[in-house]
């Protein structure tokens, strides 16, 4: 039986097991059930993930221009040019943000003027 399977089978409004105990022995995790969109947890599953808040797309939107500008600023001086700027915005915030994006900052990765053994000099 597929995941999604056993979740519709947990009741919670079942009397006499808990969705606790559903959850155990259906091998299900509760957390499954409580990360939803739908408000109510018996509605049809949705293993998507919460929408970003309008909040996040602001600052998201503002990182991207200054990413375009500087694409060597990383997680911190990003957060630190945001709080600059006016906008509420840690480290943290900024990290994840930039993962959500897909935002990397460029900069020299480690060993690069070593040379490769099999290549002649």
């Amino acid at each position: 039986m597929s995941a999604a399977a056993r979740l519709a089978l947990v009741d919670g409004g079942d009397p006499v097991l808990s969705m606790v105990a559903h959850c155990r022995l259906l091998k299900v995790a509760r957390s499954t059930l409580y990360y939803r969109a739908a408000p109510d947890y018996r509605a049809a599953p949705d293993y998507r993930a919460a929408p970003v808040s309008a909040d996040d797309l602001a600052v998201m939107r503002r990182m991207d221009e200054l990413y375009l500008a500087s694409p060597f600023y990383g997680s911190r001086r990003m957060a630190a040019v945001l709080r600059r700027d006016g906008w509420l915005a840690n480290r943290k915030r900024v990290r994840r943000l930039m993962r959500v994006i897909g935002l990397a900052a460029i900069y020299q990765k480690p060993d690069t003027s070593r040379g490769h053994p099999a290549h002649a000099v």
